[in-house]
């Protein structure tokens, strides 16, 4: 948390209450939680979650394990937990906050489709699973803006 401050995040009160982390706002403000050990996160490196605030946190972890191909790994009240299935790297986690999102979203997922996928072969396949396409001015774009069930902005890249 200190290391934070001096980069120049700031403690925020986002209305968390009595909580065993605590939430620091980056210099523009953007929400982040600087976490108590966990064992959990052990192994993540020094980004444990991407969390992504839903309405319904099973309906969206449904949409995001199919699109990712990135399996549950453990589901509280609440939360549910999805990482790569080499069990490596920080977790995806679909948070129910109850509330539908507002505006655009500050951090968004980009979607690599695999070497022998294309891009719009990805984005067709996203389609059948609840996404549509966005507009967020992105222009001409070599990248597909488009977004999951809940209205959450993500990109299908080009193939890789």
């Amino acid at each position: 948390m200190e290391r934070a401050i001096r980069l120049g995040a700031a403690r925020v009160d986002i209305g968390q209450g009595d909580v065993p982390w605590v939430v620091m706002g980056d210099p523009e403000g953007n929400e982040f939680c600087v976490l108590e050990p966990r064992e959990v996160y052990r192994d993540t490196g020094p980004v444990a979650a991407l969390v992504v605030d839903c309405v319904d946190h099973q309906a969206m972890a449904a949409f995001w394990t199919v699109a990712s191909n990135w399996p549950i790994q453990h589901s509280d009240d609440g939360l549910v937990a999805l990482r790569a299935p080499a069990n490596d790297g920080f977790y995806l986690e679909m948070l129910e906050v109850g509330e539908p999102k507002k505006v655009k979203n500050r951090v968004h997922l980009d979607v690599a489709p695999y070497q022998d996928d294309d891009q719009q072969g990805e984005a067709a396949r996203l389609t059948k699973l609840g996404a549509t396409l966005a507009d967020v001015g992105q222009g001409d774009a070599s990248w597909i803006v488009m977004a999951d069930p809940e209205g959450q902005e993500f990109c299908v890249l080009t193939s890789r």
